[in-house]
This record gives structure tokens, sequence and C-alpha cells, in this order.
């Protein structure tokens, strides 16, 4: 052996003798106790079977007595006949029925009374004779029983005044029943009885001299004690060995053997005995010996294995046992990360293959090739499935799912909807695959076992129950599209966009929770042309305040339903309606513009049917119309536009007219302005303000000797360079060469 083994079995050795010593002194110690506690656990069993004889004998004395008692009742016809008596036979039936209840007290001696109540008339019949509620000695217990008729068990212990004025009361327990049994409204049976006579019925059962008995209340007051201590003195007498509940009365009976008793050793070790254990462990010595070189051989091959890989092993490992765990951690590490590398494998290749199958790029053999390795999903048990489905649920409006789940509960959704629908797909009979294609969208390939006919309606159903069941409990609103069933795996493509083309037609197809792809038409949407004209009419009765675009709108959005448009093709009519309405109205005034705009983005995207999309559609151009009407009545265009016209042909040598200055002058837009300009004088703002500055300018060059300079600043330039620009751009020739035409005398002046 080298060191580092003899080291390693010197402690493998030597670990085994500090056990070995202790526990040979705490056997030699515990053979001495346990002959002592031998004697005290037979003493235990001895007062235990006692103390349970005494229990079971109280619970089958009060149990016969209860069950004489109402059996008593229950065969008798007197006591029927006492609680739906009439005066005239009452007499009688109570003379009777008071010596039954005699001869029950005599034949038991635990039952101190016994008494009935009769509802009908609030009288007390006892063994004694008969009374009114008002004057009945027990009428506290009795009122308290009736607001508790339910309660079957007996009641704690109590004081109960007697019958007869002369005698004490006594202490009893008391149960009750409703009459007639079992379930009677008629009356109750009230039984009491007498606690000291259990307490007499008890005391014979126990040696008073070896062991005593208490009884507890389930309350914990002490109702009585077999012992010659009288009060309540349980720590004086001893510890208590045994507790015992008397299922009948719920009491709690502990007993145990009286202090000062002392056991006696019931044997004593000889030396025969030590002789023995010295042997013994001498024996145990040479044994651990042997065992130990025994079982060292395993692990000095292990260590020989360790020690030959050492070299990548962590140099923190400074004995054997430290290497041996070190080389288990790092191989428990490395199959830990090769399992979740190939279950993370196995997820990438499957998400692949699925993006594969509906992309329908790859051949038949390469797909049916990798779904039998990789087992997406379990095929039916015939050779080949009937056909398969390709399904895709969306949750609806998904931004506002974002906005109001974490991205963990986002998830835990989802899992629970994947979960869902596999669960009911399951139990349709169906095998199903599911991967989340984008944030909102999963894809769902169906298996189907059967014939389509018979299939489809069934996977219909499935998904329908998932939408509810998603909806109800987990609060998200889904849409499934279905797309067509094919044959073969290498047609999954088509089916995913069968399935995709109809989750486009969702505002048009309503508020079903899956939408089939094969109940779509096909074909070009030359169809779609007659809706711009519409658009185009509804603009124009807009602009005229004529309400005619009410019933257009109406109109078109019958035929979005009845034509089954896509999603985006319903949104882009109505986006392009808004663009025309702000061209042709928006130009009135900031707040139109503003309103158009804002509407465009909030009120076409958010909608989720089309009756929303119409609604809010129908409500925006309702309150673009209001705006409208209002600025249309404060005030006549036409009107202003020649106001305005007037107001430019007396200040355009202004340097600071401009469509702004108009726009603070007249409380309009600026582009509203320019609008009015070219719609009335078939010319821009601008246009008209220089062709009325260069008319002027060209009069001041013709009849006056002022300068450039001076020409452009009456005209409104800042400078004579930007006036040269601008005049030349309108005439042809600079300002000074304008001059020198128009100042030289004709040919035929000269002549």
């Amino acid at each position: 052996m080298n060191p580092v083994q003899q080291n390693w079995y010197r402690k493998l050795l030597l670990s085994y003798f500090p056990i070995f010593l202790i526990t040979i002194t705490i056997l030699v110690f515990l053979s001495f106790i346990i002959v002592n506690e031998a004697s005290r656990e037979e003493a235990a069993k001895a007062n235990e079977i006692s103390t349970r004889f005494i229990t079971e004998s109280l619970d089958r004395s009060i149990n016969t007595m209860e069950m004489n008692v109402l059996n008593e009742v229950e065969t008798s016809s007197l006591y029927s006949s006492y609680l739906f008596s009439n005066g005239s036979s009452d007499e009688n039936i109570m003379y009777s029925l008071v010596k039954r209840l005699r001869g029950l007290v005599n034949d038991n001696d635990l039952i101190e009374s016994i008494y009935i109540y009769r509802h009908s008339d609030q009288s007390v019949l006892t063994n004694s004779g008969h009374t009114s509620l008002e004057l009945f000695s027990d009428r506290a217990f009795l009122e308290a029983s009736l607001n508790k008729q339910d309660y079957r068990g007996w009641s704690a212990v109590r004081s109960k005044a007697s019958l007869r004025p002369s005698e004490p009361a006594k202490q009893v327990i008391s149960m009750y029943k409703s009459l007639p049994l079992p379930f009677g409204s008629q009356g109750l049976l009230v039984i009491n009885v007498d606690t000291y006579r259990v307490e007499q019925m008890i005391a014979p059962m126990i040696n008073d001299s070896v062991s005593f008995l208490n009884v507890i209340g389930p309350n914990g007051t002490k109702i009585f004690g077999a012992s010659r201590l009288g009060e309540d003195n349980r720590g004086k007498e001893g510890k208590v060995l045994t507790t015992l509940t008397s299922r009948q009365l719920g009491w709690t009976l502990e007993s145990g053997l009286r202090s000062g008793q002392l056991y006696a050793w019931v044997s004593v070790v000889s030396y025969i005995w030590i002789v023995i254990g010295v042997v013994t462990v001498v024996l145990a010595i040479v044994y651990i010996i042997y065992i130990t070189r025994r079982n060292y051989q395993p692990i000095k091959a292990m260590m020989n294995r360790i020690e030959s890989i050492q070299l990548s092993m962590p140099q923190a490992a400074k004995d054997e046992l430290s290497m041996i765990d070190s080389a288990l951690e790092s191989l428990i590490s490395r199959s830990m990360d090769y399992d979740k590398k190939q279950h993370e494998n196995l997820q990438l290749q499957r998400s692949q293959l699925f993006i594969d199958l509906i992309g329908g790029q790859k051949s038949e053999e390469e797909l049916e090739s990798r779904m039998r390795e990789l087992s997406p999903v379990k095929l039916p048990e015939q050779p080949h499935p009937a056909g398969y489905v390709m399904m895709l649920g969306e949750i609806d409006d998904y931004s506002g799912f974002r906005d109001e789940h974490t991205v963990r509960d986002q998830n835990v959704l989802k899992f629970a909807f994947m979960n869902v629908f596999q669960e009911l797909s399951r139990n349709s009979g169906f095998n199903s695959w599911m991967e989340w294609i984008t944030g909102s969208r999963v894809g769902i390939l169906i298996v189907l076992p059967a014939a389509e006919d018979e299939s489809r309606p069934a996977l219909i159903q499935a998904a329908e129950e998932c939408q509810r069941w998603v909806e109800e409990k987990l609060r998200m609103s889904l849409c499934f599209g279905m797309g067509s069933t094919v044959s073969g795996i290498h047609e999954i493509g088509a089916s995913y966009r069968s399935a995709s083309e109809a989750l486009e037609h969702r505002l048009a197809m309503g508020d079903h929770a899956v939408l089939v792809g094969d109940d779509l038409s096909r074909g070009d949407f030359s169809h779609l042309l007659p809706y711009l004209t519409e658009i185009s009419e509804l603009v124009k009765d807009f602009r005229l305040n004529n309400d005619g675009w009410r019933v257009r709108l109406q109109n078109m959005f019958e035929s979005f339903k009845k034509e089954r448009l896509k999603d985006e093709l319903i949104r882009s009519l109505l986006r392009s309606m808004l663009q025309l309405l702000s061209r042709e109205v928006g130009v009135l005034s900031d707040e139109l513009r503003t309103q158009l705009s804002e509407g465009k983005d909030s009120k076409l995207s958010g909608a989720a049917s089309l009756e929303e999309l119409q609604s809010r559609t129908s409500d925006l151009l309702t309150e673009i119309y209001r705006t409208y009407v209002a600025l249309s009545e404060t005030k006549s265009y036409r009107a202003m536009i020649n106001e305005m016209k007037i107001y430019i042909e007396e200040h355009f040598d202004d340097p600071d007219l401009s469509l702004k200055h108009l726009s603070d002058r007249f409380q309009i837009s600026g582009k509203y302005a320019s609008y009015l300009f070219k719609m009335e004088y078939d010319m821009k703002f601008v246009d008209f303000l220089v062709q009325l500055r260069m008319n002027r300018a060209e009069e001041l060059l013709t009849e006056t000797d002022l300068s450039i300079q001076e020409i452009a600043e009456k005209i409104g330039y800042a400078n004579s360079i930007t006036f040269g620009r601008v005049f030349k751009r309108t005439a042809g020739v600079t300002p000074g060469d304008y001059r020198k035409l128009k100042v030289k005398p004709s040919p035929g002046a000269e002549l």
C-alpha cells in the first residue's frame, strides 16, 4: 500500500472504535435500566387494561341505559298519544305515562330523573307528575335545549334542582331527544344521570391503595376522583400512566400508580454475563478488523482509478473522501448538463420540424423520417392516419394581453391554454402537437384517426369548448382558424395556409370561435372596385352636409360581412376613406385634422369584431361631422375668401404678409387658406401675392424714377436682390432692363 492508501485504511479502521466503545458502554447501563423499565411497563399495561375496562364499562352502562329508554319511547304508543292528545283523554294518558317513567328510573340505577316536554301547551311531564314550563324547576336547561335541538350528545356536569323542594340540588349530566323519535317536532325527552351514582359504580373497580383514577370533564374540570385524596390533588397522586376518553360522555379518565410504590429488581447481572460480555467485545474487535479489510477492497480499486485521472480533478481535493466527492460531483454535473442539452436539442429539433411542416419546402421522405425519429405526436395504431388538419389559435388584443400580464404570467397562461386544448382534443379522440409560431399565435397539428366527415365536427366542438373554458377561467379571448384536411405530411403547409387565410377573415366571419378556411370564397378582388366609388360618394355627402353618408356607411359594412373580406382589406378601405376625408375637410381646422389622424390609428386597430368596428367608425364620423357642421355654420367661406382677397390687395406691400399672417388674422389654418385660394381662384396664395406685387412694380418702374431698392421696399421686399430674382422669373428680364425697354422711344416716334 502506498502512504495515501495506508492513511485511508487507518482512518476507516479507527473511525469504528469510538462508536463501538460508546455503544458497549451504553448497552451495559441500558441492560440495568431495561430490567427496571420492563416491570414498569408491565405495571403500566395492567393499569391501562384496568382503566380501559372501567371506561368500556362506563360507556356500556350509559349506552344500555340510553337504548333502554329510547326503546321504551319508540315501542310504546303512550308517548305519541301524549304528544298529540286532547283534553278529554290527556289525564289517563299522563297517569299511564308517569308509571312508565317511574319504571324506567327504578330499573336503572344511574338515572336520576326523566321528563317529557310537550310543545303544544308548553307543559312538562315528569316521573312525579305534570307541571307547566313556567313552574318547572329545570326550566333553564329545557329552554337552552329547545334552542339547540340538533345536539345529540350528553351535556356537561350541571347542577339540577330537585323536583321536590325539600331535596337538595344534584350534579347530573343530561341528554335530550326530539319527539316523536327520531326527528320529531312535538316535544323533547330529557334523561338526567346522577354523577354520584356513576362515581359509586366506578369506585369499586379501583384498588385505592395502589392506583388512582380521576375523571375529567370536556372543559378540563375534575368531575370526581376515585382515590382517598379527595380534592383535585392529581400532582400528589403520582404520574399519570393512562389517559382514555369515553365515547359516550366525552369524559377523560386519567389513571396511574401512587407515589412511594417501589419496584424491585427482577434480576441481578451475574459474573457469567460479564464474561460473556467481555468475550463478545473481543470477538467484535476481530470482526471489525476483518470486515474493514474486506470492505476496503472496492474502495481501493476506486481510488486507483481516481488517481489515474487525478490530473484532471480539482487540486482542492486533499484526501480520498474529497477526491471521491469531487469525482462524483463532476460526474453528476456532466450527466445533468448532458440531459438538459438533450432535452433542449429535442425541443429545438421539434420546433424546427414544425416550421418545416408548415413551410412545405421539404420532401415527404425527409419529413416522415424526422417524424418517426422525434415522435412529436402519437400516431394512431392503424398503418396510416385518415388525414392531418392544421389549426391556428390566436390571442385577441395581444397588445392589451401583454400590458395586463407580466412575462411570467403570460407564459403560465399560454401553458395552461395548451394543456386544456390537448386534454379536450385527447378526450375527443385526437392527437395534437402544439408549437407557438409567434407571441400571439400557436400552431396545432391534428392527426385525424377517422374519416373527415366524422372527425372535423368533433374537432370544431373541442376547439369551441376550449375557447369557452379559457375565456371563463383564464380571462383570455381566443379565436381558432381551421385549415383544410390533407392526406400526407408534405401537404400540411397547404392546410396551414388555409388556416391562416381563415384568421384573416375574422371580422367578416363574426363571433365564431372556429373559422374554417374551406368555407371562404376564392377568386379575384375586382368586386372591390365599387367600394372606392362608394367611399368617394360618402365623402361627397359628408362634405355637402348630407346625412346620406350614414346610409352609405351602413351599406358598406353589410357588404363587408356578405362578401367576407379580409380584416386587413376592410381596415385598408376604411383608412382610405379617412384619408380622403382628411384631404376634403381636414384642412378646415386643426381640430378636424387631429380627430381624423387620431381616429385612424386608434379606432380601427382595436376592434375585435365587425360590429364593434362599425360602431367605432360610426362614432368617429359622427363626432367629426358635428365639428364640421359647426364650422360650416359659423361663417360663410365664400364671403371669407373675398374678404381675404381684399385684405391681400390692400396689404400686399407688407413684408410680413404670409399664410400664417392670414391664419392669425382670419382664425383659420394656413393650409385651409391656401386650399380656399386654389378652389376659388385656381391659383395659390403665393402666386396671387407675387402677381399683385409685380403689377405694382411695373407701374413704379415705368412711371417713377425711384431706385430698384426703393421699389422693392414699397412692394414688400426687404432687399433688391430678392425683388430682382422674383421679377426676372415672372417678367423674363431684370427690373433695370425692363425700365430701359419701357422708357426708350420707339422708332416711329423719332420719325
